[in-house]
């Protein structure tokens, strides 16, 4: 097949960490032809979608693991599969590219199917299933959020559109600072906040399970560094090995055929304790450490999954 990769710079990409990576270097095993573009170098242009990159080749070569070609435009309608996999912001940068990319339909998959990409965000998409998550308010208004914190003492708050652990605060029920919060983000932006009543399960590891087509592969637990309560690796947590337990069975078993059914062929959930509180589609990662961990190749089950959708 012919694939092409929308995604940031390669150059910088962790060889043993990245997903997309890991991704690449499948589809190469697999004899599919490559092309990589930056997110900035998508157009619509006289009726065609095109974008602006290389030809693609990977090796696990650390500081030589990208080997491109000349530099070339392309109309991504000849491509059987267009990768999303650019990191958020989930801003209006990254939407309109998945109303670029929702045109290319049906003749080219794209995965993560871009409709429901934009209308399934990380932390709204939980709300379809309030008996997963933990108790939660998405608002503005500080009269709304300072209630919510009354009502359950320690909170957590973070940005509503945020990623890798970025602006995420632990309020104690004593805490005097969720004002002076509030003021900091409306400041910059016109989101909302979502709070989450917090989880002390957290301090054992906030779980990333990854489901493939809506099926649970397996998991890795993300524990928190010393005197952080974020367990994002972006912010120094650790990956562990772990089992899918059966709530987490359960959650997936719950959540994995809407994911099917909208298009959503990677998904990384996030789990703390028996609570389900974020749904990642925009760009999810965990499979390198998957697969080390437990020996289990989530690429090539990803591959599996398009090629059938292909067939």
């Amino acid at each position: 097949m012919k694939v092409a990769f929308q995604m940031d710079p390669i150059g910088p990409v962790d060889i043993d960490a990245d997903s997309t990576f890991r991704l690449a270097e499948e589809a190469q095993a697999r004899g599919h032809e490559m092309f990589y573009y930056l997110p900035e170098h998508l157009a619509y242009d006289e009726g065609r979608v095109t974008a602006r990159g290389r030809p693609l080749r990977v090796q696990r070569v650390r500081g030589d693991h990208a080997i491109l070609g000349e530099e070339t435009v392309v109309d991504l309608g000849e491509f059987d599969v267009v990768w999303l996999r650019q990191d958020p912001p989930f801003d209006m940068f990254y939407i309109t590219t998945t109303h670029l990319l929702d045109r290319l339909a049906p003749g080219t998959l794209v995965v993560n199917d871009p409709f429901w990409v934009r209308n399934f965000p990380e932390k709204l998409l939980i709300l379809d299933f309030p008996e997963l998550m933990p108790p939660t308010t998405i608002a503005r208004d500080l009269d709304t959020i300072r209630a919510f914190k009354d009502r359950h003492g320690d909170v957590i708050l973070k940005p509503l559109y945020g990623n890798g652990g970025a602006g995420v605060f632990l309020l104690s029920e004593t805490d005097r600072n969720l004002a002076s919060l509030h003021e900091l983000f409306t400041g910059f932006s016109r989101e909302p906040l979502i709070v989450q009543k917090f989880l002390p399960d957290v301090a054992r590891g906030d779980k990333r399970v990854i489901l493939v087509d809506g099926e649970a592969v397996g998991a890795i637990n993300r524990v928190p560094a010393k005197g952080e309560t974020r367990s994002n690796m972006h912010v120094g947590g650790r990956a562990e090995k772990i089992a899918l337990s059966e709530r987490d069975r359960e959650i997936c078993a719950r959540i994995g055929p809407r994911l099917r059914e909208k298009g959503q062929v990677f998904v990384g959930i996030d789990v703390i304790g028996d609570y389900l509180t974020e749904i990642n589609v925009t760009s999810p990662t965990g499979i390198q450490e998957l697969e080390r961990f437990d020996g289990i190749n989530v690429a090539a089950k990803i591959w599996e999954a398009i090629e059938a959708r292909r067939a």
